[in-house]
């Protein structure tokens, strides 16, 4: 579970925008995002995973981002290439050339490769959208090769540091962004003062109904986590039933068809 670290609302009001947030466009009410791509029968965080993704009909491909020692941006969970390559050493701290060489660990016999975020761009441009986990990267840089890949409206980012909110509001101020609500707010009065405050398009992993009202009078979204070794239809329907708007699974070919069969593409709607 991802934990925002985002400060006193007191300072980040101080720099909030009020510009306009609208999230991706999706042909379902209820978002389907598959965590690190569809990354069932190929590798995580890689360009296979994303047109594996793109074939189970979600909506979006969550991805992580990373900055090699040279300044390039690529796709990468942790901070070092160990579990994920036939290498070893900090992302940062290897250039793009060195992780090019590397091969990503696969089951298939295949031979797959750390992609580079425009890499990334390319495969999901008008086909499918991206939730952006943002680890470690430029903000501009960022911003700049979305621009370049005519992708400002397919992106919503996922903020790890306060730091990260101040840049994004000021280089993309129209740049919808995700968090975790900070550990601080646990109450629906906290979290009214939070989103007067501070400029968020979607929340993730809150259960609490009257929590979830607030967001919803703030027009702010809930996706929920759900992948997990246990994961299926009963904690899909769990989340389904709380008004959410999306969740993000490991399954999603799986989830997809659950939906589907349901009725349940649309999610359940509160007043």
């Amino acid at each position: 579970m991802k934990k925002i670290l985002l400060s006193a609302v007191a300072g980040l009001a101080l720099i909030c925008s009020a510009a306009a947030q609208t999230l991706p466009v999706t042909p379902h009410s209820f978002v389907v995002v598959a965590h690190r791509g569809n990354h069932l029968s190929v590798p995580e965080n890689t360009v296979a995973s994303i047109e594996a993704a793109i074939s189970a009909g979600v909506d979006y491909a969550e991805l992580d981002l990373r900055t090699t020692r040279d300044g390039k941006l690529v796709l990468m969970h942790n901070g070092t290439v160990d579990k994920m390559t036939n290498g070893k050493g900090r992302v940062d701290s290897l250039t793009f050339d060195e992780i090019r060489r590397l091969q990503v660990k696969s089951n298939d016999g295949k031979v797959y490769q750390v992609p580079t975020f425009e890499e990334a761009l390319q495969a999901c441009k008008g086909k499918l959208n991206i939730y952006l986990d943002f680890k470690d990267a430029d903000v501009a840089e960022t911003w700049r090769q979305i621009q370049a890949a005519g992708m400002e409206k397919q992106v919503v980012v996922y903020l790890n540091a306060k730091e990260q909110y101040k840049a994004w509001r000021k280089i993309a101020p129209g740049m919808p962004l995700m968090t975790s609500l900070p550990e601080q707010i646990t109450t629906p009065e906290g979290l009214e003062s939070f989103l007067k405050n501070v400029r968020i398009s979607v929340l993730d992993n809150i259960a609490d109904p009257a929590m979830i009202a607030v967001a919803r009078k703030y027009n702010v979204a809930i996706w929920q986590d759900v992948q997990s070794e246990s994961e299926g239809p009963a904690q899909w329907q769990e989340a389904i039933d709380r008004g959410i708007q999306g969740v993000q699974t490991d399954h999603p070919e799986a989830l997809v068809r659950y939906l589907n069969s349901n009725g349940l593409r649309d999610g359940v709607v509160r007043k």
